[in-house]
């Protein structure tokens, strides 16, 4: 199995990228294909001694910086280390592609490069979140600013089959985000959208409420790209800041220090339970080949971690079951509901 990486992308690039892909090739057995300047990467390999099998550099004169325009970046850097990774995809040299760099430059980039799945009208971005209950898939995550309920139906189907496929749930249940859990509930995107999910045979579990969401109450959480953001990097805050609120209160007693330290292999093991670098990346769904994007601030960890969740959509052969699945969605009561 081949993974084309971007080696420039993200804010710790190159050198936690190298050092995750290093990692990569040495424990899950898979090829990975550095895409960037040439000089750079080959640097950073010598200083990871990275091994002689299992790596490869291939060559990228320009990247996309995080702060550019995706597409007028796109447009002006034609041979950047993004287009190019996904390139190899589209050809068949790699079999997936992961990105830590700009969100928005992988996303039209994927959809110029490897283009939709048909029946789909929009890719959506899935991100995993840790619940009292294990895990779950939330969607849309930041691709979908403005949706119409046909779409929320879609990513609906799409995060199912990740969560069955990738993260081996059997029969998610799939729940809609709103501001009430009774049926009828939320702005009417959310009150068609539930209609429609009702007419499918996914195992729909209602409208769930935001303060439901950690403790589990669905294992595919759906909503449009601007609450899912939202959700995504308030949940992200609230977890590094009551970390920051409990290091000030230790500091504040020497029993609370005694007790922090007799507790610390506890206490890692919830940091790691939280940490988006234990999740690793985000796939891109409804493209025509396996996308993964990575948290701007990714280490090698994160990095490692979003190659192995790349390895595994590719194993499940992830948009294949999606291209499945949304062609039976496509004559169903609820695709015909959606397009009236």
């Amino acid at each position: 199995m081949r993974v084309a990486v971007d080696a420039m992308g993200g804010d710790h690039a190159p050198a936690e990228v190298v050092a995750g892909a290093v990692a990569a090739a040495e424990r899950l057995g898979v090829e990975i294909l550095l895409v960037g300047p040439d000089d750079v990467v080959r640097e950073q390999l010598r200083r990871h001694r990275a091994p002689a099998q299992g790596l490869r550099v291939v060559h990228a004169s320009q990247h996309v910086g995080m702060e550019e325009s995706p597409t007028a970046a796109l447009r002006r850097k034609p041979d950047n280390s993004i287009t190019k990774g996904l390139e190899l995809v589209r050809s068949g040299q790699a079999d997936a592609f992961f990105s830590a760099g700009n969100t928005g430059a992988v996303m039209a980039a994927a959809l110029l490069t490897l283009g939709r799945i048909s029946e789909v009208d929009r890719p959506a971005i899935a991100a995993v979140l840790p619940t009292l209950r294990g895990r779950l898939v939330a969607l849309d995550v930041g691709a979908n600013v403005d949706c119409r309920p046909r779409h929320l139906l879609q990513f609906a189907l799409m995060g199912s089959v990740y969560a069955e496929r990738v993260l081996a749930i059997p029969s998610p249940r799939v729940g809609l985000l709103s501001n009430g859990e009774e049926a009828g509930k939320g702005n009417e995107l959310v009150v068609q959208t539930a209609e429609l999910l009702r007419a499918t045979d996914l195992n729909f579990v209602g409208n769930v409420e935001g303060r439901q969401v950690f403790f589990g109450a669905c294992d595919v959480l759906v909503c449009d790209g601007f609450v899912g953001n939202v959700v995504l990097k308030l949940g992200e805050g609230m977890a590094q800041g009551l970390f920051q609120i409990i290091r000030e209160e230790v500091r504040r007693s020497l029993r609370a220090k005694l007790a922090v330290w007799l507790l610390r292999p506890r206490l890692r093991a919830l940091r790691r339970r939280i940490d988006y670098a234990e999740y690793g990346g985000a796939p891109l769904l409804g493209v025509r080949g396996v996308v993964v994007i990575g948290h701007g601030a990714s280490n090698a960890h994160a990095v490692y971690n979003a190659l192995r969740v790349a390895q595994e959509a590719v194993r499940q052969r992830l948009p294949e079951i999606i291209q499945q699945e949304t062609l039976r969605l496509a004559s169903s009561p609820a695709a015909d509901a959606a397009s009236t």
